[in-house]
């Protein structure tokens, strides 16, 4: 087995290195894929139709935290990420989308208890996988992008980019559905849409290491 000496590696890395450009600082890079994820959001919102009874839901401050909430969680999802494949940033910007996913969290589960309370027990609770459907289908172009954007920065964290990735693009989908889906039951609310951004965003962090992978370059040594 041959023994490479370092100043010999250098050399060799030196001989093989290829410009590289620097890329952009996380927030704009955030800013950007805010800007794509929403226009192809908007697009489907505005092909299935906005719903009837928008501009009075416009009006309930209960609607507007929750829709609010979602898409923030969306925009620090998607910082986070790109934070999350730069080396040398603090680990807690990881944690940024927290605080607006617990927001989220807590509206709907204190729509749950006002519904239980006063109904005496859970009602209008069934099953409804067009919201899951409708997630998945808003949200395929926004991962996409992406996943193309994170990929070209360092896979240091790839389950944590990955899982940051897939919570922005749900989440965004998520506030667009409740434009046009008419479903306001908050206990179908906290099941079929806020529980289908949490399990694709487990399953995005499961296969994190595929997706984004580290690059290896092949150094050859004389």
């Amino acid at each position: 087995m041959k023994t490479i000496e370092t100043e010999e590696l250098i050399r060799a890395l030196a001989k093989d290195a290829q410009p590289v450009k620097r890329l952009p600082q996380p927030v704009w890079r955030a800013l950007l894929w805010t800007l794509l994820a929403t226009a192809s959001v908007t697009m489907f919102v505005f092909w299935f139709g906005l719903r009837a009874d928008l501009t009075a839901k416009l009006a309930e401050p209960r609607f507007i935290a929750e829709v609010a909430a979602a898409f923030l969680t969306s925009v620090m999802a998607a910082a986070a990420a790109f934070c999350s494949g730069c080396p040398g940033r603090p680990l807690w910007e990881r944690l940024a989308p927290l605080p607006f996913l617990a927001v989220w969290l807590f509206s709907l589960g204190e729509g749950c208890w006002r519904e239980i309370t006063q109904s005496a027990g859970p009602s209008g609770f069934g099953m409804d996988w067009a919201c899951s459907e409708k997630i998945l289908l808003l949200s395929l172009l926004p991962a996409a992008i992406m996943f193309a954007m994170v990929r070209r920065g360092a896979p240091i964290a790839p389950l944590a980019t990955a899982g940051l990735g897939a919570l922005a693009a749900t989440s965004l989908a998520a506030a667009g559905l409740r434009l046009f889906h008419t479903q306001d039951t908050s206990m179908m609310l906290i099941v079929w849409q806020f529980g289908t951004v949490i399990v694709m965003t487990a399953a995005a962090m499961t296969v994190g290491h595929f997706i984004l992978p580290w690059r290896h370059t092949k150094v050859a040594i004389r």
